[in-house]
């Protein structure tokens, strides 16, 4: 993301002193919340069988219990804090995991600061397993062109609630998530307000993000967001929407209103289910004290949390049944334990692959902890998935290596034109898809990288669920020519879904859509910056620059919802796109609730001539940081 954005939609004065008084209301008596089982461990007794041995989840990897201290644990996690809030593109990696029980109280409450490549999660087997009176908050990052969250990226908080407890904290008082791409808020219940922006500090400018199977007592100040995707999750309030807003299977979301109305409603894309729907996999503890993992139960037509009338449905499987890989594995050790129908844990930090990890057996689950990351160092595929149903990848960040990638995870094999789906039978499965959760993708950042496809599916009864493929507009070894990528995502599978979908950067189109069937609730792209000039950046003779999305011009089904496209280029020349969105001109195709956005009009120039097959005008200097929409196409 640029940090060169536009200045409406963060919050006046007004909005800031309601969001006080707001939180005065929620906080103004918070009891500490007692949890099943949570109190001081029983004697040993030789009645008692011995819990089970934790498996070693590797040096990145802090586990918390509830017989600790506050102190001693804010002082832990401080210390993880001090050092990722600013590490931006550094190797390190942290898993922060805290025991069923509870941490903090009214007048001793934990709160904590959650930097770069940190996932703060719950092992409990459920949000209210794991209670934290204080907050574990995010805010902006301050430098020469003000304090803003538009690069706060790669963390997560999941499966527990916090009780909003903030004695103190003056302008910070409630739960602050001040984030854009990839870094979703999962299975929390959060009981006091939360703000998605950090009002404290100006411009507080943030751009995306991503809330599942979550559930919110108080308001949720959205603020500056400019586009943000909340899905199945429960609201006692949203305030606002800058660009738009969207809402799938979200009780208590606010009424459809795009595009938004001056000093009235929206703009927000909802929808009151989400057709298809696959949580993310979870470490957890039993009651016996064995780590597990649970895999959630795919949905179809649902709405609200998962965890609303007791545990959430899915399977659980032992820790046994996993290989505990660590950064210091080879791939071949690796694939060597796939192989024997394991199922992988990648514990916190960066694994350099000489070749492919293979993964063969249906339902196979690939969990990271700590958004662990996986780079081939030798311009191989770094993971592919044979034609399986029911895999599960979830929390793990693919960087391109230094040698091109023709993909970097390809689901599925190719297969050829025409192929009947009679012929397809058992290499996918509608009541057992498989899935993608916070699964993301970069092209250069760390170090130089290039892959030509980030993320290829070929599978039918695919879900996409918060993927973030990204070119690097800054960091380490970016450039026109240093990292080079066409297309972040190609999807030639049938009946893939796509919810929380960010594509951003890439040089060619950015996502290719060729499967049958497909559908698309928010998208969020940024064309490319750096195009050194027009004829440089040409899809054919005579039609200027690339789409944001294209559905193939043989497809007959598909609809796209809630999706947006924004230039900013910074060459100093005009560069175009003749379209944001191209599409096939056939009834089964449908786009709903469009926009583009022309960005900072101090530097950049061009534009985009027209929102989607020549139809909604342009987004240029004439109308900069405005957005030009249409709402329903054809």
């Amino acid at each position: 993301m640029t940090q060169r954005r536009d200045r409406r939609g963060w919050p006046s004065r007004g909005l800031h002193r309601l969001a006080l008084a707001a939180l005065a209301v929620a906080t103004a008596a918070v009891p500490t919340i007692a949890v099943a089982g949570a109190g001081a461990a029983p004697a040993p007794s030789s009645a008692v069988a011995a819990a089970p041995a934790a498996p070693d989840l590797g040096a990145g990897t802090l586990v918390l219990d509830p017989s600790m201290s506050t102190a001693e644990i804010q002082a832990k996690v401080d210390a993880i804090a001090t050092a990722q809030v600013s590490n931006e593109m550094g190797p390190e990696r942290h898993a922060i995991l805290f025991k069923p029980g509870t941490y903090g109280t009214a007048a001793n409450p934990l709160n904590f600061q959650v930097g770069y490549y940190t996932e703060v999660a719950g092992l409990g087997k459920d949000p209210g397993d794991v209670v934290i009176n204080g907050s574990v908050y995010v805010r902006n990052q301050c430098g020469s062109s003000g304090c803003i969250a538009l690069n706060n990226f790669w963390r997560s908080m999941s499966n527990l609630t916090v009780n909003v407890t903030t004695p103190g904290f003056g302008c910070y008082s409630g739960q602050f998530w001040a984030v854009s791409q990839a870094a979703p808020l999962r299975r929390v219940h959060v009981k006091g307000q939360t703000t998605l922006m950090d009002y404290c500090t100006g411009p507080s400018f943030a751009s995306g993000g991503f809330i599942a199977d979550s559930k919110f007592d108080g308001t949720v100040i959205n603020g500056s967001q400019q586009q943000f995707f909340t899905r199945n999750s429960v609201l006692n309030g949203w305030t606002n929407g800058v660009w738009n807003q969207v809402f799938s299977g979200v009780e208590g979301a606010p009424a459809e209103c795009f595009p938004g109305a001056p000093n009235g409603c929206g703009p927000y894309t909802t929808f009151a289910t989400t057709s298809v729907s696959r949580e993310k996999p979870y470490l957890y503890v039993d009651d016996k004290g064995a780590y597990r993992v649970f895999v959630p139960a795919a949905a179809t037509d649902s709405s609200g949390v998962t965890w609303a009338s007791g545990s959430t449905p899915g399977r659980s499987i032992g820790i046994g049944d996993f290989y505990v890989a660590r950064p210091s594995d080879s791939a071949q050790a690796i694939n060597r334990e796939l192989a024997r129908g394991r199922n992988l844990l990648l514990t916190p930090g960066v694994y350099h692959l000489d070749q492919t990890l293979k993964v063969k057996r249906a339902d196979t689950v690939v969990l990271g902890l700590g958004l662990a990351s996986l780079t081939p160092t030798d311009g191989q595929v770094a993971m592919s998935v044979a034609d399986v149903p029911g895999v599960d990848i979830a929390g793990i960040t693919f960087d391109a290596g230094p040698v091109n990638s023709p993909v970097l995870l390809q689901i599925g094999t190719q297969r050829a034109a025409g192929t009947p789906a009679a012929s397809r039978a058992g290499w996918s499965s509608a009541a057992d898809p498989t899935a993608l959760q916070d699964v993301f993708f970069r092209i250069g950042g760390p170090y130089v990288g290039k892959a030509t496809v980030s993320l290829q599916v070929n599978s039918d009864h695919v879900v996409l669920d918060d993927i973030w493929a990204w070119r690097a507009d800054h960091g380490n070894g970016v450039g026109w020519t240093s990292n080079t990528a066409d297309t972040g995502l190609v999807v030639n599978g049938d009946h893939v879904t796509a919810t929380g979908l960010f594509v951003e950067h890439y040089q060619k189109t950015e996502v290719i859509w060729n499967g049958e069937h497909g559908s698309v609730t928010f998208f969020q792209n940024e064309l490319p910056y750096d195009p050194p000039s027009q004829a440089a950046w040409m899809s054919a003779p005579g039609h200027e620059g690339y789409p944001a999305l294209l559905v193939g011009p043989g497809v007959k089904s598909f609809s796209g919802s809630g999706m947006g496209s924004y230039s900013f280029f910074n060459q100093g020349v005009d560069i175009f796109a003749a379209n944001a969105f191209e599409v096939p001109a056939t009834p089964g195709v449908r786009l709903h609730d469009l926009l583009t956005i022309f960005l900072d009009p101090s530097t950049g120039k061009g534009g985009i001539r027209n929102v989607v097959n020549g139809v909604g005008g342009s987004s240029t200097i004439a109308n900069p940081d405005v957005p030009v929409t249409v709402v329903e196409y054809p």
